[in-house]
């Protein structure tokens, strides 16, 4: 017993030494510093050079406009059926039992694994004019590519697993008891859904449709692959930016992009707040 009661006692990570303390910190708000608050300030400095008449005139301009409503309409489109497939695609990988269970996670995962670029391509090779589908969607006037309906797709592709990847291992740890009981006391499964199954998970769902709300807000490279770059017609609030930067308006492209960094923040703090509460709900039971 006195051999154990002298036995050292092993060090543990909290114990390390101030100055070892130290240098974490000071690396870690380094990086913090020079990759994330050093750019945003950066675009709030540019984005003010011509002041405020400069910034509102920036984005009055008729094609900071056109691409200004476009992003807010592809985010319109892609968020509700990301959240539809999302809960749907959750409920059934975590309440049901199934042959290619395993099959539908992994092409949940799928977009982050294959580049942006690259999906964008895929959709240009199916429905494209020279595409597998070209000659048919031509022969009945369907326009896919260099058009919304592509830049829609190319969205949806990189944005679908936000909702479900959220949502998915909540329902899982949750298990299947509440949904059980409440179908023995006669309850439907459209009553269930809506009066056990969402309230558990809605602050995972909320974070998700976030998510998911700031890629399709802020993705570049697929749409760039589909949109053909049509100044007032296919151009989103990234693609924008990146025309008004190569033809040097630096002043106005800083100005469309601090929408992009104001709702980068936003997500940010609201994303903070959803998982916050969800804690919160989840200790409270």
């Amino acid at each position: 017993m006195s051999d154990l009661a002298a036995a050292p006692r092993p060090a543990a990570v909290a114990d390390e030494s101030v100055s070892a303390r130290g240098v974490l910190i000071a690396v870690t708000a380094g990086f913090l510093g020079l990759f994330l608050l050093a750019p945003l300030l950066v675009v709030a400095v540019e984005a003010s050079n011509k002041g405020w008449s400069g910034y509102v005139s920036a984005l009055a301009d008729p094609d900071a406009r056109a691409a200004i409503a476009l992003t807010l309409v592809v985010a319109a489109i892609v968020v509700p059926l990301n959240t539809a497939f999302g809960l749907c695609a959750a409920w059934a990988i975590a309440k049901f039992q199934f042959r290619g269970k395993n099959l539908l996670t992994t092409l949940i995962d799928l977009p982050f694994s294959v580049s942006p670029v690259v999906s964008g391509l895929v959709f240009v090779l199916l429905f494209g004019a020279q595409g597998l589908m070209g000659n048919w969607l031509a022969a009945h006037h369907v326009q896919i590519i260099f058009a919304v309906p592509g830049i829609v797709l190319a969205t949806l592709f990189v944005t679908f697993p936000f909702v479900a990847r959220e949502v998915t291992p909540l329902m899982q740890q949750q298990g299947t008891a509440e949904e059980e009981a409440a179908l023995t006391l006669g309850a439907s499964g459209l009553t269930l859904f809506r009066t056990v199954t969402l309230p558990n998970v809605k602050w995972a769902l909320l974070t998700g449709v976030l998510l998911a709300n700031a890629r399709s807000m802020g993705e570049f490279g697929a749409v760039s692959v589909v949109s053909g770059h049509i100044r007032g017609l296919t151009n989103t609030i990234p693609l924008q930016v990146e025309i008004l930067y190569n033809e040097y308006s630096i002043a106005a492209a800083f100005a469309l992009a601090s929408l992009l960094a104001a709702l980068a923040l936003v997500t940010l703090g609201l994303k903070t707040f959803l998982e916050y509460r969800g804690g919160v709900a989840r200790h409270d039971r």
